[in-house]
């Protein structure tokens, strides 16, 4: 039997397979999210219309639509389709698939190999794929949830185009889960399945942009459900928090508990008290919380609330957030904890947060001077000429390395933005601050 012939489905195999995979769309047309991509007139869809598609890597998070793009791009150009698994291939399966795909190559046929998880291919694996890359006995589409220049070797990265698909997100989901409520053939349709808006956008949130997580939450809820008389099945929080082994927490990530949460988090931290720091992040992250949208309010926290006073807590906030990034959820949120602990506990200093205020508004409010002539560089001859750099004082070249040479405009030339607190690592600034200033006060030149 032929590795490439498609037998048509039996309609009762068809209601065995999970609904993620009944739902999986079969046009363009039905595959959300990826309009930079697939939108009228875009390259790629273009390319996939006019059937003249190359090798490609697809490179996006989970469940957003990768194995299924490729498989309608072997449908639209009339291709065989071989799916291919890294975790489950070998170097023996590679060659027995690409002889037979020589085969069909020279019979008239092109074949599309879809290599999922490409980036588990080890370097002799992904070796065994160039040749026949290089000599078009197929079109290779790899898809990978992990960066492919460091996961896919030179020679094959060279001969493929990548493409970044983008998380699906929470109104996409939706409707996709409402598509496979109302659809009675591929879908739900059938199940009679009532559930509220407020517990499907639950759904959608917690597959946290994975269509198939959403479905196959959907599927095991409908499935929980025990049927009324009338054959209804109703799906409740409370089923769906079984369904899920966790607890449903109120909140939306575009509405007021968002803001209500963060702004918790943000004001814990503030007031220096780690165990209700602690408490919000949890609370966020389980409610479905995007991580990294939490990475980003922790590094505007270590600056704004922390500053100078402790000049390490922006390093470990910034830590923090690439080692969410980079783990992922849940062993991630580990990182956003910790950094959340030690702001909490770092001296708060909002001097640098104030300065910058302060000189944003003198910035907006005052005459806008031009840069004195001595901090100016005289790159040309003509430049020095007219004064560029004439009264200069090089710092190094004093004992104290500070000068009494003034840096602000004229008309600023006594503020004073930058006022460090004596709290930790700020104390010590302050004093030489002071130090600074004195010795400026002895040049005779007001600082």
């Amino acid at each position: 039997m032929s590795l490439f012939r498609n037998i048509p489905e039996r309609e009762e195999a068809r209601g065995l397979r999970p609904l993620a995979d009944r739902m999986r769309p079969l046009t363009l047309g039905e595959l959300l999210g990826q309009e930079k991509l697939l939108g009228p007139g875009k390259p790629l869809r273009t390319q996939i219309e006019r059937d003249a598609i190359g090798s490609m890597i697809l490179w996006g998070p989970p469940g957003c639509g990768k194995t299924t793009l490729a498989r309608i791009i072997a449908r639209l150009t009339r291709s065989d389709f071989v799916p291919f698994s890294a975790v489950l291939a070998g170097i023996k399966e590679i060659k027995q698939v690409m002889a037979a795909a020589e085969r069909s190559r020279h019979a008239g046929r092109r074949t599309i190999v879809f290599v999922d998880e490409v980036h588990r291919f080890n370097k002799a694996q992904q070796d065994a794929f160039l040749p026949h890359v290089e000599a078009g006995n197929i079109i290779l589409i790899g898809a990978t949830t992990e960066n492919p220049s460091f996961e896919v070797i030179a020679p094959l990265l060279s001969r493929t185009k990548v493409y970044v698909l983008e998380a699906l997100t929470e109104e996409h989901i939706l409707l996709l889960v409402r598509r496979a409520l109302a659809d009675p053939e591929r879908g739900l349709g059938k199940e009679k399945v009532e559930i509220s808006d407020d517990v499907l956008r639950r759904v959608a949130v917690y597959s946290n942009g994975d269509a198939r997580a959403a479905y196959n939450t959907l599927e095991a809820a409908v499935r929980g459900a025990k049927p009324g008389p009338d054959g209804r099945r109703v799906i409740t929080g409370e089923l769906l928090e079984d369904v899920l082994q966790r607890k449903l927490l109120l909140y939306d990530k575009s509405g007021e508990e968002h803001y209500n949460l963060i702004s918790a988090l943000h004001k814990s931290v503030r007031n220096s008290d780690p165990d209700a720091a602690l408490y919000w992040l949890v609370r966020m992250l389980e409610s479905g919380e995007d991580p990294l949208y939490i990475a980003r309010r922790l590094v505007r926290m270590a600056s704004e609330d922390i500053g100078m006073a402790e000049p390490g807590a922006l390093a470990v906030a910034v830590a923090a957030m690439q080692a969410a990034d980079f783990v992922g959820p849940p062993e991630g949120h580990l990182a956003l904890a910790q950094a959340a602990v030690y702001l909490a506990l770092a001296p708060k200093s909002n001097a640098l947060y104030v300065g910058y205020g302060e000189a944003q508004s003198d910035l907006r409010s005052t005459e806008v001077e031009p840069v004195p002539l001595h901090l100016r560089n005289p790159v040309t001859a003509l430049m020095r000429e007219i004064g560029y750099g004439k009264g200069y004082q090089y710092a190094h070249d004093s004992q104290d390395k500070v000068t009494d040479m003034p840096c602000l405009p004229e008309n600023l030339a006594r503020r004073s933005y930058y006022r460090p607190t004596d709290e930790g690592f700020e104390k010590r600034l302050k004093a030489r601050l002071e130090e600074i200033r004195n010795l400026k006060i002895k040049g005779k030149v007001a600082p």
